[in-house]
């Protein structure tokens, strides 16, 4: 009988590469050829004191008490079948997995296999965890950080030898979110909803909430990047309930700035709508989507089906009793590392319906009950179901009867916590929890610990949906509802202006995009409860410190919330200056939505409300947006005159920032006359100005725009001089629009030098990143860094541009800034 390594082992995946093309050209040879293969795998393996855990079909699964044997076994075996038909992958990585009866179960062993399937036939990859148990012998090609496809984070891959493949088979064009955990089971859906992903255009994943619709998703999307080579986008929807915010959610994870018809086009890529049934008025978007483009695809999940045309459905069973019980060990050694299996852990997983929800709830209590304790408590919380027929509704109920019964196991400083956190619209900071829910990091750490809280490799917290529902009830039946959401509101109040997004304020510091951009469904929530509540002053505050998030990022639904703001009744009656800031902010939303007359109505409005408060300096900033306004509809003569007189105020006060804005349009503005030498002059100056007043993202824009001005004008070394500082700001500030910007400009920089490769990897990283998260007012300055991208074009540029595909925007940046090779 086997006897398998414990503690620290290497575990060795191979597969054959095309085996079903083998087949069809071998034909009766094939069954002899994979014999042969096996044999000579199998004399390696031996050969170095490998263990054979499991062998299905072509594919090997070999255990190894040692790191080195493992890799010699490796080298082996593709020497042997070097030269045959047969070419193999191999997969190596080393760990703790936990021995069962039926061999290894852990994340180390999903590991293995993943690291296996990234790589191409006669190619051996090695995890660092692997490589730091080697000596110097082998020869190893550090490969970089990639993202596997079981959803975890990035993970540094080496190739042993130094022959040259193709890329690996790792996520690089997607925005899908890192896991915690790589998926247990789900082998037959993934197979079988492939498959109708691969033969129709729409695929509704159906199922009650907990059944694991998204995981499965997530990861059937994973599998299939190589299907779309324009990108896989994961879009979620669970803090959306507006159906009219559904078409900018799908814009913004594909990067879109214009027409989402006209952005995606022919492309072939994949959108995952995700928690659709909240939105499921917005199914007429899927349809006008896929009916204005040939090659997209969409997977949804939703408890309901969309019932739209060539809809695809499949409904997601519960997991079968023996991916239950792995997925159920699993999590028990998450939180009780020396736990094993049990006769009890079947019954468990049987009496919560085989819900992957449920089970993981239950099994993080193993660290005080174990599996006997834990099956007699559920059968006392869920004995009115042990007779019901095991329907969708029936299944809910257990699930349902499950969170009561975690939340009824938590103590009482617990409970509340777990109530309150249910006011947040989306994920959240520990320092938001400490603020609005008096959380402390013991009471935090153990709703992780016990499954009911989630903490992302980002590092913020935030409640699976089927979960924060059940808080909301809790929440919505509290007596405190309204002071819990009054704090809410009042804090992301404090973090929107922290984020410096109100473009009417002189205040120095950086502008924080990507603060309101996490924030983002925490600010849609507090400014919707201010509209339910009647508070529509602090609502109004909320929506005019994010003016910028807006009108970078989607002005419609900026204008939506002012309208929904500024019709109730109670607009009248707040502070003049509020209302006067107020219409600024909305004007803003309307003119870059291109609604430029009624932008320039309510600037009208609110420049009225600052004279009528005798408010100078709001008077300077309405008269230089209304200089912009005549700027959009050609009239620059109006447009100078009254720039200047917002010019004039500002210089009166002192006002650098305001004049730093003020020259800088006077800049565009002698841009647009023709008057190159003007223009650069001035936006120079602006430039300066924004480094005297302490406001260094305007220094940083003014900068990239002195840059362009400098590259247009043949000015080369200047606007490489210019772009750098200005990419260095943006580094410092985390801005990411001035990075990607940078970053184009720097690509641009390479083309006008002949720099192909290196023009390509930048550019090839700037519209990946670009294609990812949106990127407001990059239009004008895309088009004019691909104009000079055009002109490099050959294999060198090609070669660049395959390699810039896997360049984070970090990497991107650190190979924008140093000099070139």
């Amino acid at each position: 009988m086997r006897t398998l390594p414990s503690g620290t082992v290497t575990l060795l995946f191979t597969d054959i590469e095309g085996s079903t093309r083998l087949l069809h050209e071998l034909g009766e040879r094939y069954a002899e050829v994979l014999a042969e293969h096996r044999r000579l795998l199998r004399e390696a393996f031996s050969r170095h004191g490998g263990v054979e855990v499991d062998t299905q079909g072509d594919a090997f699964f070999v255990a190894f008490a040692r790191a080195t044997d493992a890799v010699a076994a490796a080298r082996d075996a593709q020497d042997a079948l070097a030269g045959g038909p047969v070419r193999v992958r191999i997969g190596i990585h080393t760990g703790e997995p936990v021995v069962t009866d039926e061999g290894y179960v852990g994340a180390d062993v999903h590991r293995a296999a993943r690291i296996m399937g990234a790589g191409h036939g006669g190619q051996v990859l090695l995890s660092e965890a692997t490589r730091q148990l080697l000596d110097s012998g082998p020869e190893l090609r550090d490969l970089g950080e990639h993202r596997l496809k079981d959803l975890t984070g990035s993970q540094r891959l080496y190739q042993l030898g130094d022959e040259d493949f193709p890329p690996l088979r790792t996520l690089y064009r997607t925005n899908l979110p890192i896991q915690p955990n790589p998926l247990v089971g789900r082998e037959r859906e993934l197979d079988e909803a492939g498959v109708l992903l691969r033969s129709h255009r729409l695929v509704t994943l159906t199922g009650p909430g907990g059944s694991g619709k998204t995981r499965l998703a997530l990861q059937l999307a994973a599998e299939a990047v190589e299907q779309f080579p324009d990108g896989v986008f994961w879009v979620p929807l669970q803090a959306l309930r507006d159906p009219a915010l559904v078409e900018h959610a799908i814009r913004a994870s594909l990067g879109a700035d214009d027409d989402l018809i006209d952005h995606v086009a022919d492309k072939r890529l994949l959108v995952l709508l995700d928690n659709f049934e909240q939105v499921v008025e917005a199914a007429p978007i899927v349809s006008s989507l896929l009916a204005g483009t040939p090659n997209a695809k969409v997977l949804v999940t939703s408890r309901e089906p969309l019932h739209v045309e060539a809809e695809q459905r499949y409904p997601v069973e519960p997991l079968p009793e023996e991916d239950a019980g792995l997925l159920f060990v699993e999590r028990a050694q998450a939180v009780a590392p020396g736990f094993r299996p049990a006769a009890a852990v079947g019954q468990i997983c049987r009496r919560l319906d085989g819900l992957p929800l449920a089970i993981e709830l239950a099994a993080a209590r193993v660290a005080l009950l174990d599996p006997d304790e834990l099956l007699a408590r559920l059968d006392r919380r869920l004995p009115l179901l042990a007779s019901r027929s095991r329907d969708a509704p029936a299944r809910q109920q257990t699930l349902r009867a499950t969170i009561e019964w975690s939340y009824e196991l938590l103590a009482p400083d617990e409970q509340e916590l777990f109530r309150k956190l249910a006011v947040f619209g989306g994920s959240f900071t520990i320092e938001a929890a400490e603020a609005v829910c008096d959380a402390d990091l013991e009471d935090l750490e153990s709703l992780v610990v016990k499954c009911l809280l989630r903490r992302w490799a980002t590092g913020r917290l935030g409640l699976l949906d089927t979960i924060r529902e059940y808080a909301v009830e809790l929440l919505d039946a509290a007596h405190d509802t309204n002071d819990v959401h009054r704090r809410h509101a009042e804090h992301y109040l404090s973090v929107a202006e922290e984020a410096n997004l109100n473009a009417g304020t002189s205040r120095p510091g950086g502008q924080r995009l990507d603060i309101g951009l996490a924030e983002r469904d925490n600010f849609r929530s507090a400014v919707a409860w201010a509209v339910r509540n009647g508070s529509i002053g602090l609502g109004l505050e909320i929506a005019t410190a994010l003016e910028q998030l807006w009108t970078l990022e989607d002005p419609n639904e900026g204008i939506r919330w002012f309208e929904r703001l500024l019709e109730r009744p109670e607009a009248e009656s707040v502070a003049p200056s509020l209302r006067a800031h107020a219409l600024r902010a909305y004007g803003s939303c309307l003119g870059i939505a291109g609604h430029f007359q009624a932008a320039e109505e309510m600037w009208v409005q609110s420049l009225a409300n600052f004279e009528r408060l005798e408010d100078e300096h709001g008077r300077a900033v309405l008269l230089h947006r209304l200089g912009i306004s005549a700027m959009w509809r050609g009239d620059l003569e109006r447009a100078r005159e009254l720039v200047e007189l917002s010019d004039s105020i500002h210089r009166r006060s002192g006002d650098v920032f305001g004049l730093a804005q003020t020259t800088g349009t006077l800049g565009a503005i002698a841009r647009d006359e023709g008057d190159e030498d003007g223009a650069l002059e001035l936006v120079r100056e602006s430039a300066s100005l924004a480094r005297e007043a302490g406001v260094p993202w305007w220094e940083s824009g003014a900068l990239a725009e002195l840059a362009c001005l400098s590259l247009n004008a043949g000015l080369l070394e200047e606007g490489d001089a210019c772009v750098r500082e200005s990419l260095e700001i943006a580094v410092q500030l985390g801005d990411r629009p001035g990075r990607i910007f940078g970053v184009g400009i720097l690509a641009r920089i390479a083309a006008e030098r002949g720099q192909s490769k290196r023009a390509g990897r930048l550019w090839a990283a700037v519209e990946d990143e670009d294609a990812v998260a949106p990127l407001g007012g990059w239009r004008r300055h895309r088009e004019a860094c691909e104009a000079g991208i055009r002109r490099v074009s050959g294999p060198d540029f090609d070669r660049g541009y395959a390699e810039g595909r896997d360049l984070t925007l970090d990497d991107a940046v650190s190979l924008a800034l140093s000099e070139p090779v």
